[in-house]
């Protein structure tokens, strides 16, 4: 069978086991909707967890990034998972045992203020908007090559399907879609880093395989590393950014991480705080799978595009390269008119010289980095199964995380605006109700960004990271460790630290201020302190860390109560049950 047949069966299959789930679980309360009816064992939840949290940044980007960026993209593997033991650590039993349903609801409530907690409802929008919009280009570009639609079209059946079950389902639903959304990516993921491993170093294990020795006997990450300097490009083993930008971008990460309210609602569905615990170790586990396996398939994505592609006549190359010409994500240009593809770096000036004697009149392949774990099986010539497989797992890890997000923007409107400020005698009935309308145009609001994608999508979350912890980690860290904390230090420090982050974002992202999308290439020199954007959002931390504590102790201090309950919770009771306050 074809590879568009067996993407139509495997991707039917799945959507249909999803859409099942949804019906089987729908929420029938505020409580199921919101938190899954907190009742969801631990070793459940962590699959959940660890579903909703790889996106489609860690399953189609994230190694594509590394396949790219080689040494540099490390920091994105250092980032997200050392960001979820800070997570499971230092911040889970302490919410949990908080027992709010949203981290608005606890900033609104730890700081006796509707105006903490409107702020934090506009940065948790923010943050969950810029997310999904990585999440939903994920969609579209699955749909784009596989499906044989356009992207716009794949976005909209992207769009149905998570709203049928995050609108249908809330928490209870989405938890249990994605634990099968969890086996679903990660067996479509190991697969064929299975049989390339095997391939390439006759070794089936992708965490060995990675230092493995190829058929000539070379190590394989020695012989990328000729490969990669023949092309002018950097060794694929050494690094070319700044010891202070791989810091602040790891920083950044790590810290948003734990300040991403989509995760963070997730240590709410469990019945104990000792569960939270137990749900952050499994997580970690699920998640450890895909991470070590990931730098391999980025080894060995590149090895095989540039032994598969370089020098080769446009006319012999394979049939992958051609289906994805299609879908505008991969194209040649034939710029001295040899016929032959020249794939080089062609802004290396030390390089130029050997490019003009032979011939070549600048670099005529364009990839974009989010096709590269896509098209892999394809490169490495899997069956067609194994290349379905691939394109399920990338939806999967796509819609997982989009109805966590979804549910964090409903959950914002409805229960942190309207029923906490705006509407306070509502029912359960009514917000409920509301909650679903909320879904329904964050599902309309995120299929815009991803028919209208800012970048490729590790580049996207990575911005939404930064973003989580310009405004939210600070406020939850120090409304859980200082009790001197008010509600004007943590109001003015998420105010500054989001703005910041915005504006440095719009800026050297999106050149908003300096003429387009068109200049930011040229406005890499202008970065504050050598910071690239995606590691800004620790200069905006430590800066909102800065503010919230000097104007907390310019300012009263908080009432006794909120100060016996900052005690209360920074002891959490291993098996307790979770009480509000």
């Amino acid at each position: 069978m074809s590879v568009q047949t067996w993407t139509f069966i495997l991707v039917g299959i799945t959507f249909t086991l999803y859409i099942g789930i949804a019906i089987w679980s729908r929420a029938g309360s505020t409580k199921e909707f919101y938190v899954a009816g907190g009742g969801v064992h631990p070793i459940v939840n962590g699959m959940a967890t660890a579903a909703d949290w790889m996106s489609a940044a860690s399953f189609i980007s994230m190694a594509g990034l590394i396949s790219f960026m080689g040494y540099d993209g490390a920091v994105y593997l250092l980032g997200w998972t050392g960001g979820y033991v800070l997570l499971a650590l230092l911040l889970a039993p302490y919410l949990r045992k908080f027992g709010k349903f949203t981290v608005p609801d606890f900033i609104g409530d730890r700081y006796y203020s509707n105006t903490a907690r409107t702020v934090a409802v506009f940065c948790a929008l923010l943050v969950s908007f810029t997310y999904v919009a990585g999440q939903m280009r994920g969609v579209g570009v699955v749909f784009s090559r596989f499906l044989e639609v356009p992207i716009t079209q794949g976005v909209v059946i992207g769009m149905a399907i998570v709203f049928f079950y995050a609108v249908l389902g809330g928490m209870k639903g989405i938890t249990y879609t994605q634990v099968a959304q969890y086996c679903v990516l990660i067996f479509a993921f190991m697969v064929p880093a299975i049989f390339i491993s095997i391939q390439m170093v006759n070794n089936p294990i992708p965490q060995l395989g990675f230092g493995g020795v190829t058929a000539d006997g070379s190590y394989l990450l020695d012989k990328l590393n000729g490969l990669q300097t023949e092309l002018g490009f950097s060794e694929y083993t050494s690094g070319t950014k700044s010891m202070l930008d791989v810091f602040a971008i790891t920083a950044a990460l790590m810290a948003g991480t734990a300040g991403l309210p989509h995760v963070i609602v997730r240590f709410f569905t469990v019945p104990r705080v000792r569960d939270a615990r137990r749900s952050a170790g499994f997580a970690l586990l699920f998640i450890a799978i895909l991470y070590t396996t990931a730098p391999a398939v980025a080894a060995f994505a590149r090895t095989n595009l540039i032994n598969t592609v370089n020098n080769t006549e446009y006319e012999q190359l394979p049939e992958w390269f051609g289906n994805w010409e299609k879908t505008g994500l991969l194209s040649f240009t034939d710029k001295n008119g040899d016929g032959k593809v020249q794939y080089y770096n062609d802004k290396n000036l030390a390089f130029s010289d050997i490019a003009d004697e032979r011939g070549w009149k600048g670099n005529e392949l364009t990839i974009d980095r989010d096709i590269m774990v896509l098209a892999n099986p394809e490169i490495a010539q899997l069956p067609n199964w194994v290349i379905a497989l691939v394109a399920a797992g990338g939806l999967a890890a796509a819609l997982s995380t989009a109805a966590g997000l979804l549910l964090v923007i409903s959950t914002s409107i409805s229960h942190d605006l309207l029923k906490k400020q705006l509407r306070p005698n509502m029912t359960d009935k009514e917000e409920l109700f509301w909650a679903r309308v909320a879904a329904a145009a964050g599902v309309c609001v995120a299929g815009y960004f991803g028919i209208n994608p800012p970048g490729f999508v590790a580049a996207v979350v990575a911005l939404a990271f930064g973003l989580a912890a310009a405004s939210f980690f600070p406020a939850i860290i120090l409304g859980i460790f200082d009790k001197r904390m008010n509600m004007q230090g943590a109001v003015a420090g998420m105010v500054i630290g989001i703005s910041l982050m915005t504006f440095y974002m719009l800026k050297f992202k999106f050149g908003i201020f300096d003429g387009g999308k068109e200049a930011v290439a040229g406005l890499t020199d202008s970065w504050w302190f050598g910071i690239s954007p995606e590691g800004f959002g620790m200069v905006a931390m430590l800066i909102n860390f800065f503010i919230s504590l000097v104007v907390s102790r310019m300012t009263p201090a908080p009432p006794e109560h909120i100060q016996a309950l900052v005690e209360d919770i920074r002891i959490p009771r291993g098996a307790g049950a979770a009480t509000d306050h």
